[in-house]
């Protein structure tokens, strides 16, 4: 069976790749690939290990109909890089930080998740940390535009992991 894993990453992991972690999972289960992908997050410091995402951010979450109170916050591992398909981080300087922990080997799975965005054009999932909601909320426009865009990207890539039927 054909199986496509992604990691989300951002600094903490409590706040932004939560929250594209649970959008996504509520996506692929929707779509009927839960059995195919594989999904997960990390943070680039190890500020929260084993931490709920930030209660702000599961309540906007909650109001568009994703759960994230079983995500728990971790740091990126070197393990990951094998791990995953893709890992996607949601700004410039959490790209740069998992480059610089990424073997070469793996260099190629590391982009940013606003590539994926289909409506938006921003080029990061701006940190809502130090806001108001409404940093919440555009991180969750920004989150679910590209969750579609990658969702996608995904089905494509399983459809060209599948063999030919032989006749």
């Amino acid at each position: 069976m054909s199986r496509y894993a992604i990691l989300f990453v951002c600094m903490g992991n409590i706040c932004r790749s939560p929250t594209a972690h649970g959008v996504f999972r509520h996506k692929i289960t929707h779509s009927g690939l839960a059995h195919s992908v594989v999904v997960d997050s990390a943070g680039t410091h190890n500020y929260h290990p084993g931490e709920p995402p930030d209660t702000r951010t599961q309540r906007h979450a909650a109001q568009r109909g994703y759960d994230l109170s079983d995500l728990r916050a971790r740091q990126i591992t070197d393990a990951d890089f094998a791990r995953y398909d893709l890992i996607l981080a949601m700004d410039w300087d959490n790209l740069a930080l998992a480059q610089d922990l990424c073997p070469p080997a793996h260099a190629h799975k590391l982009r940013r998740m606003t590539e994926f965005c289909l409506q938006f054009d921003s080029p990061v999932v701006p940190d809502p940390y130090y806001g108001g909601s409404q940093g919440f909320e555009e991180v969750l426009d920004l989150v679910e535009d590209a969750c579609e865009g990658l969702l996608r990207h995904v089905q494509r890539q399983l459809q060209a992991q599948v063999p030919p039927v032989q006749h």
